[in-house]
């Protein structure tokens, strides 16, 4: 098995006009070993064999970020489930613990007295564009492999 690489990139997340939403850029980069779980496939594949200093563009589908957008994660709650939450309106989010898991779900209608949440990633179902910048790339160490 050959040793893997630990990768330090600076990124541009933009949308579909182009605009930066996200960026690392005046931050800390995202640093991982590749074959991490802690980052998308996507963003893997785009810097693999790519040298410090490689300038990327890519454009990455669902099925290499966060999936396709599920309507199984769809689900309804009677609005008594929100207990002490004096008005509950689209947009809000809320913790859930089920499964002994916890996730996000997010507010999609209130109707009726239900509502309705959605537990899908906020990205899926998206493609993501990212411009990235390869700023080192050198081999893992053990302790790496741990922390990224």
């Amino acid at each position: 098995m050959s040793a893997k690489k630990l990768y330090t990139v600076n990124y541009w997340l933009k949308n579909t006009l182009g605009e930066v939403v996200d960026t690392s850029e005046g931050g800390q980069p995202m640093i991982f070993v590749e074959g991490s779980a802690k980052v998308i496939l996507g963003i893997q594949k785009a810097v693999n064999d790519r040298d410090i200093g490689d300038r990327i563009e890519v454009t990455i589908p669902p099925s290499l970020a966060y999936g396709e957008h599920l309507p199984e994660l769809l689900g309804q709650m009677p609005v008594s489930a929100f207990d002490g939450v004096p008005e509950i309106k689209p947009g809000m989010k809320f913790q859930t613990n089920t499964g002994g898991q916890a996730s996000v779900v997010k507010v999609v209608e209130v109707k009726d007295g239900q509502v309705t949440v959605d537990a899908n990633h906020p990205l899926a179902g998206l493609s993501l564009m990212f411009d990235l910048e390869i700023l080192d790339v050198r081999l893992a160490e053990e302790s790496d492999l741990d922390a990224y």
